[in-house]
């Protein structure tokens, strides 16, 4: 089994930063690297330069005091999806449906080291490749492009 964590850009549909283990789960160690690198990759900073909304599920690696005390280091504002709610994270649970059906149910997986070799590939095609109606058939690096030079 491979347990994942991601973070997505609500604007541009692109995923930032993930990461995958075969062991246990995603450990609150796991998200804050999740965040710090989600921000050096946006704003090439340590800190987001104004305060971000940064929702997120409500498992305690999300939730637990250390994460929260580190989003605030890093200018972001922890939210939380409501137990048993899929639908207050829509944007979320529509990528894991795409990626599932997209990339993990078309390709040959024998066992969980295939899939972690995969995984970095599958993520770059969808940020690169991957179009979506919300962003007018772009994908989310075409996008993002297009936001930039206008």
């Amino acid at each position: 089994m491979v347990r994942g964590a991601f973070v997505l850009d609500a604007h541009d549909r692109e995923i930032i930063a993930w990461r995958a283990v075969t062991s246990g789960g995603i450990s609150g160690s796991d998200v804050r690297d999740l965040m710090l690198e989600a921000v050096e990759a946006r704003f090439d900073d340590l800190r987001a330069p104004a305060p971000i909304e940064w929702l997120s599920d409500n498992g305690s690696p999300y939730t637990a005091t250390e994460t929260r005390r580190f989003a605030a280091q890093l200018n972001l504002i922890p939210c939380f999806t409501p137990v048993a709610s899929p639908e207050s994270n829509g944007m979320s649970e529509a990528f894991v449906k795409t990626f599932k059906r997209d990339y993990v149910r078309v390709h040959p997986i024998p066992d969980a080291a295939t899939a972690l070799d995969e995984i970095a590939g599958w993520f770059e095609d969808y940020n690169d490749n991957h179009p979506h109606s919300g962003l007018r058939m772009r994908s989310p690096r075409e996008f993002r492009r297009a936001q930039q030079t206008a």
